[in-house]
C-alpha cells in the first residue's frame, strides 16, 4: 500500500527539481489542480492514471521510486530538467517490427444442427428436463453469422 504522506513528498521533490508549483505540475501531467492539491494535503490517494502521467511526462522519475521510495531520483542524470510545461513532450522510440512465423490454423469443425433431422430430434428430446423446454437454439459461427432453430 502506498503511504500517502511519503508519496506527496516524492511528488514535491519532482516539482522542486522541475521548478513547478502545484498548478503548473497539474497542467504538465494533465490532471485537475484539485487532484494535486488533495494528494499533497494527504486527503486523497493517487490514482493509477495520475502515477502513469507523472512517469510519462517526467522520464527521470522511476516508477518504483515514485510508488515505494526505493531506488533513485532522478533515475538517469543525463535527462534534462523540464522547465516548459505548456506542451507535453514525447519521447520518440524506434519502431521495432518482429516477424512471427505464420501458423495456419484450421477452424474447428462446427456441427450443423440443420443438416440432419435426427440430430435436431435428439437435441429436442434430450433437452426436456423437469418441465423445462427449449424454446430457441442459436448457433453462432466464427465468421459472425448465426442461425436459429425453434423446435416444434
Amino acid at each position: 500500500m502506498i503511504n500517502s504522506t511519503d508519496f506527496s513528498k516524492r511528488i514535491q521533490k519532482v516539482m522542486e527539481r522541475n521548478d513547478l508549483n502545484a498548478s503548473s505540475f497539474a497542467e504538465a501531467i494533465q490532471v485537475g489542480r484539485s487532484s494535486i492539491s488533495h494528494i499533497l494535503s494527504g486527503r486523497n490517494k493517487p490514482s493509477l492514471d495520475l502515477v502513469m502521467n507523472i512517469v510519462q511526462r517526467f522520464p527521470e522519475v522511476d516508477l518504483y521510486w515514485l510508488l515505494n521510495g526505493k531506488g533513485s531520483y532522478p533515475k538517469l542524470e543525463d535527462i534534462p530538467v523540464h522547465k516548459k510545461v505548456s506542451e507535453p513532450t514525447t519521447v520518440e522510440q524506434p519502431v521495432v517490427e518482429e516477424k512471427m512465423p505464420l501458423q495456419k490454423q484450421e477452424p474447428a469443425p462446427t456441427p450443423d444442427l440443420f443438416s440432419t433431422h435426427s440430430t435436431v430430434n435428439t437435441i429436442t428430446e434430450s433437452s426436456t428436463h423437469k418441465g423445462k423446454n427449449i424454446t430457441k437454439v442459436i448457433i453462432l459461427y466464427s465468421d459472425g453469422s448465426f442461425k436459429d432453430y425453434i423446435p416444434e
